[in-house]
């Protein structure tokens, strides 16, 4: 399904390559994995060169609402599996489950839901690194910015590559500089999912309130999994990651 009509096609604002990032062993290699926000919304020229590139397979993190609003756009017109893999059942239920809306909008206050869907979604987590660690070519993940659900998974497969927590933090605090264009790119969608659920969410606001990008809910979410799990690959390794897809995954990301 193409994206509606009416919505604005543009580049991807929040990709980037996991390519670089040390784990034991090397790095991870370039065209592995990539990281975006809303790939739906992707212009005609930059889903092309994202297949151009090697892209194999696509996991949408995004609640049906979210999905059903904007459809597959331009790369669903091209030979790229697509695996719908939601971390969060209704974009409403967690607005509502943030509080007020002051809390939606501050990044910073974001630890607790982050270890809420890394425990919760654990069965969503081991699914998608299946796809990753199967996919014959590159795989990119994203959510609707780009930045929570997508960090989330971007962090559990940088532990499971064994990548050190510092390397994890950096790579989800590259979003901050691309959270205007974010903020611009997603309000179409996002917007009028809030509008219909009667919240509200002023994105003027909420690009006001990112003054600065902060590191604390992600290195919150890891210091917790270590403090209370000793491994902090235990949830998902009860969620079913087993040693063999560990292997597999770490040697493609090597390019074994």
């Amino acid at each position: 399904m193409d994206a509606a009509p009416e919505l604005t096609l543009s580049p991807p604002a929040n990709l980037r390559d996991l390519g670089g990032i040390a784990i034991p062993g090397g790095a991870v290699r370039a065209g592995f994995a990539l990281r975006a926000d809303d790939l739906s919304l992707a212009d005609p020229a930059s889903a092309q060169r994202l297949v151009d590139d090697g892209l194999t397979a696509i996991i949408d993190l995004r609640s049906a609402d979210e999905v059903a609003v904007t459809g597959r756009g331009p790369l669903g017109r091209q030979q790229v599996s697509y695996h719908h893999v939601p971390f969060l059942a209704s974009i409403g239920a967690a607005a509502r489950t943030a509080g007020d809306s002051a809390a939606m909008l501050d990044q910073s206050t974001f630890e607790p839901m982050y270890i809420r869907m890394f425990e919760s979604a654990a069965p969503q987590i081991v699914t998608a690194l299946s796809i990753i660690a199967y996919a014959p070519g590159a795989t990119a993940f994203h959510c609707a910015a780009g930045q929570d659900r997508t960090g989330v998974l971007a962090a559990s497969l940088l532990l499971t590559l064994g990548a050190h927590d510092d390397e994890i933090v950096a790579d989800y605090v590259a979003t901050g500089d691309n959270s205007d264009a974010i903020v611009g790119r997603t309000r179409q969608v996002i917007a009028p999912i809030m509008d219909r659920l009667g919240l509200d969410l002023d994105w003027a606001a909420r690009a006001a309130v990112r003054q600065e990008f902060s590191p604390r809910p992600m290195r919150g979410l890891l210091d917790h999994l270590t403090a209370t799990y000793g491994d902090p690959l235990r949830p998902l390794r009860a969620a079913g990651l087993t040693d063999d897809l560990v292997q597999r995954l770490r040697g493609r990301a090597l390019g074994a």
